[in-house]
């Protein structure tokens, strides 16, 4: 599959088959979150791989959607800021790194047949706590991972005209 059509395809699923999820695969997904770049190389992005179905239980505490935990797995993605790069005006990278991680990995796994969704509408203090993520260690965003039980569905978006400028704004 070409890269563009692998980018139009992959949507954001919210309704996941009960089918079980290979470790071949799994482990794809998260090295293509591995080998992602990162600002200055620092790699200030760590995943967890959440399988167990108490914790992912425990995590639909802090983003109460059955959907989300009723997975193979959820995948989280933690951010140090304190060891990524800033930006000389002080823009800490961390959120962007992490952000890239992620887009490699929900890429991944369309490629593979598998689904994503990307939430970061969550209570990261009951993530801290649910995960036991030390000092210093945020989580940034998290997917649910499984197969799709809904078709893939066309995406909505604006005109070329309205967000590429040539040259200057």
């Amino acid at each position: 599959m070409q890269c563009l059509d692998l980018i139009k395809q992959r949507f954001s699923v919210r309704s996941y088959s009960a089918a079980p999820l290979e470790e071949d695969k799994l482990a794809e997904i998260l090295e293509a979150g591995r080998m992602a770049p990162s600002a200055a190389n620092r790699q200030a992005c760590s995943l967890i791989v959440v399988r167990d179905e108490l914790r992912r239980r425990a995590l639909g505490e802090a983003y109460p959607r059955d959907w989300f935990w009723k997975v193979p797995a959820i995948l989280v993605v933690c951010i140090e800021p304190a060891r990524a790069w800033v930006r000389g005006d002080g823009k800490n990278y961390a959120d962007v790194d992490g952000a890239i991680v992620m887009d490699h990995m929900t890429l991944c796994a369309a490629s593979l047949g598998l689904g994503t969704c990307w939430i970061g509408a969550f209570d990261p203090g009951k993530v801290k706590r649910i995960l036991g993520l030390p000092e210093g260690v945020e989580p940034l965003v998290m997917t649910p991972l499984g197969y799709p039980a809904e078709p893939i569905r066309a995406k909505s978006r604006k005109p070329a005209s309205e967000v590429i400028h040539l040259n200057a704004w």
